[in-house]
């Protein structure tokens, strides 16, 4: 059996494990995530949704539309207010988007494979040597007036 990934907030109320080391790890530097995560940038790994589960305590979560016009729900504690997973993505249905920061042990993931939202990059960071992508890496994203009539931020997902 392989060996378990865990992960939990700051307060150690709500904690989670999987199994399957993630493939797709990404910096994020879209405006959501900036916002949602206080930093400059966001990092996360995708993990199968049937793969990804909830040890402990009842998360709280946000809706979101993303740039692309994609549903999501943020999940954070509301207890400590850690930011931890995305889920129910209406482009990613069988996945589950963790923070890389909320996990035990961060290390053992691998690092980043892309950037993206790299137009909303703070001008004193340094692009690692990955792909860079501005908005999405398929490209799909909204214009600003179709994002505007469906109350879509500018974020990933």
């Amino acid at each position: 059996m392989p060996e378990k990934f865990t992960g939990r907030c700051v307060c150690n109320a709500i904690s989670y494990e999987f199994s399957n080391a993630p493939d797709f790890v990404a910096n994020c530097y879209c405006r959501d995530c900036q916002k949602s995560s206080g930093a400059v940038m966001a990092t996360y790994f995708s993990a199968a949704a049937d793969d990804f589960k909830l040890l402990s305590g009842s998360p709280r979560s946000y809706p979101y539309i993303a740039a692309s016009g994609n549903t999501l729900q943020r999940n954070f504690c509301p207890d400590c207010g850690a930011r931890l997973f995305q889920d129910k993505l209406s482009g990613f249905p069988d996945q589950v988007f963790v923070m890389l920061g909320s996990l035990d042990h961060p290390e053992t993931i691998k690092p980043p494979i892309m950037e993206i939202f790299t137009r909303f990059r703070i001008s004193w960071t340094k692009a690692l040597d990955v792909p860079q992508y501005p908005g999405r890496p398929d490209g799909l994203e909204l214009s600003p007036s179709e994002r505007e009539k469906v109350g879509a931020g500018e974020g990933c997902g």
